[in-house]
C-alpha cells in the first residue's frame, strides 16, 4: 500500500509537533500494515460504494493534526486536560489519546456508513491494545486509563453518544474541521448525478480553507473562508453541533469568512 504525497506530508507535518512518546506512538500507527488497510478500505467503501466525501488516510490525518493544533494552544495557556486534572496522566498521555483516536476515528467506514463510530470502537479495540503494549509496556494502569480514552474520542466522534472529557473533545471538532473542498472533490468527479445528501458535497466545495489559530479573546479560534455562502451549512449542520457537544466549546471563537470580506462570528 503506498501512501500519496499528501498522506506523507501530513504525516511529517505531525511528526513535527511531536516528541518522545507520543511521537513514537504516531510513527507506530503511520507504520502499521493493520491500520493502513483499514483506513484506505474505509475510503474505498465511503467514496466508490456509498458515495461519500473522504474517510480515509488523508482524512484521518488531516483530522490528528487539527486537534494537534488545537491542543498546542490550549497548553500554551496552561489549560490542562483531564488525564491531568484528575491526577490520572501527564500532558503526554493527553496527546497521545488525542492523536490515537483521531488517526483511527473513522476505520468503521470500512464496513459501512450506519453507526460507523461504533463500529470504529470494535475494530479499534484490539489494535489500541497492541500498539499501547509497546508504548506502556510496565505500566498497566496508564494503558488501561488512555485505551478508555481513546475509545471515547472514537465513539464520540459523531456527536451521538456524549463524551465528557477534553481530550475527546478535541477529536470530535478535529474531525468536523476537516470540511475543506478537496474533501469534496473525487465523489464530485465519480458522480455528477443528483442524489439526496449532495448540500454536504456542494458546500463542502464551496470552502476554500480552514485555518486554526490563537484567538482574539478566547485560546482557539477558527476561521472557515468560503466563496459563497452554500459553505454556512457545513458550518451549522457539522461544525457547530460538534463544538457545542464538546468538553472544549468555552475556548473557542468560531467565524465564518465569506469571499467578499463579509464575516460572521457564531461562538
Amino acid at each position: 500500500m503506498n501512501k500519496s504525497k499528501k498522506e506523507e506530508k501530513l504525516e511529517n507535518k505531525i511528526l513535527n509537533k511531536l516528541k518522545g512518546k507520543p511521537k513514537k506512538l504516531a510513527q507506530l500507527i503511520f507504520n502499521d500494515k493493520e491500520i493502513q488497510a483499514l483506513q484506505n478500505h474505509s475510503n474505498t467503501v465511503s467514496i466508490n460504494r456509498l458515495g461519500f466525501n473522504d474517510h480515509g488516510p488523508v482524512h484521518m490525518k488531516k483530522s490528528a493534526l487539527n486537534s494537534l493544533v488545537m491542543f498546542d494552544l490550549l497548553k500554551k495557556e496552561n489549560i490542562n486536560f483531564n488525564l491531568e486534572k484528575e491526577d490520572i496522566g501527564e500532558k503526554k498521555d493527553s496527546k497521545i489519546a488525542v492523536i490515537f483516536a483521531s488517526l483511527i476515528h473513522d476505520i468503521g467506514m470500512s464496513i459501512g456508513r450506519d453507526n460507523h463510530d461504533l463500529l470504529s470502537v470494535t475494530l479499534a479495540d484490539p489494535i489500541v491494545k497492541r500498539l499501547l503494549n509497546k508504548i506502556y509496556p510496565k505500566n498497566i494502569f496508564k494503558r488501561t486509563i488512555v485505551k478508555s480514552t481513546i475509545l471515547e474520542g472514537i465513539i464520540g466522534h459523531m456527536g451521538n453518544h456524549q463524551t465528557n472529557s477534553m481530550e475527546a473533545g478535541l477529536v470530535l471538532i478535529g474531525d468536523g474541521c476537516d470540511m475543506e473542498r478537496g474533501r469534496a472533490r473525487i465523489p464530485s468527479l465519480i458522480s455528477t448525478e443528483p442524489r439526496a445528501g449532495d448540500i454536504h458535497r456542494f458546500s463542502a466545495s464551496t470552502i476554500t480553507n480552514l485555518i486554526i489559530k490563537k484567538g482574539q479573546k478566547k485560546p482557539i479560534e477558527i476561521d472557515v473562508n468560503m466563496k459563497e455562502t452554500a459553505g454556512l451549512f457545513q458550518i451549522e449542520k457539522v461544525l457547530i453541533p460538534k463544538i457545542t457537544s464538546s468538553a472544549v466549546q468555552d475556548y473557542i471563537e468560531l467565524y465564518a469568512i465569506i469571499e467578499n470580506n463579509h464575516t460572521r462570528r457564531y461562538i
